[in-house]
């Protein structure tokens, strides 16, 4: 038998065992599968599993990637659209402030789109993907008697969003042909402010385990730094008046 140290087994997993109740098998002992530290003097033994700390880490940078600068209750807020995919199994919530009232952002929303005002975000890499943007830096008359059932093209052959929801200066949101995606814009007051939210909801449901993957490493970031990009341009351009 092993000699004792301050009344504790010297042998981390007879101590485990004997604290917890657990058999050499046990997941939490170290050696097993987890590791157990115990600090100087009568501190109790600490177990952890491998990876949960990278795991936790990742959950919260993937938190931060789908809610950049949105705030709690934006997060959860209900907003007019949502009914439009209620099933969805992705939904990002961004948001900014912008210094100017809710009449001056609202025209550079309603003429984005491709061959019109654009996305106001990195427009060589969107037309790497042959996707004819080309972010205005003025607003455009011609694109603002904007209807609901008017479509906003994504680029050449490609399908088009469709106005859903429109309550100037408030709430916009579009839906794509299939469905699957639905865009929604709202536009809260705060005093001499306005705080821009940007929701995407997207149906997950067709893509494969392989795919969805994919979608969490790769699409999830690329959209933060193209729509982050977007929403400075927004804010850029309202605020210059």
């Amino acid at each position: 038998m092993r000699r004792e140290r301050d009344g504790y087994t010297a042998r981390a997993d007879l101590l485990v065992i004997g604290r917890h109740g657990g058999s050499a098998a046990d997941p939490v002992i170290g050696g097993v599968q987890g590791q157990c530290h115990r600090s100087r003097g009568l501190a109790p033994l600490t177990c952890r599993k491998p990876g949960s700390d990278a795991g936790s880490m990742f959950s919260r940078i993937r938190h931060w990637c789908l809610t950049w600068g949105a705030r709690d209750d934006e997060v959860t807020r209900k907003l007019p659209g949502d009914e439009l995919l209620p099933g969805a199994g992705l939904v990002t919530t961004r948001a900014i402030t912008i210094n100017a009232p809710p009449a001056a952002i609202w025209p550079w929303l309603v003429q984005m789109g491709s061959g019109r005002g654009g996305a106001y975000t990195y427009d060589w890499i969107e037309n790497l993907l042959g996707l004819d943007m080309h972010s205005a830096g003025t607003i455009l008359p011609h694109y603002q008697n904007v209807k609901v059932g008017d479509e906003f093209p994504l680029g050449p052959g490609r399908a088009a969003m469709q106005v859903e929801v429109l309550d100037p200066p408030l709430a916009f949101a579009v839906r794509v042909a299939d469905q699957n995606w639905a865009w929604i814009f709202a536009l809260v007051p705060e005093g001499g402010s306005t705080r821009l939210i940007s929701r995407n909801r997207i149906s997950t449901s067709a893509l494969s385990p392989a795919s969805r993957l994919f979608y969490m490493l790769f699409m999830e970031p690329g959209s933060l730094v193209m729509e982050r990009k977007m929403l400075l341009g927004i804010k850029q351009r309202a605020e210059r008046g």
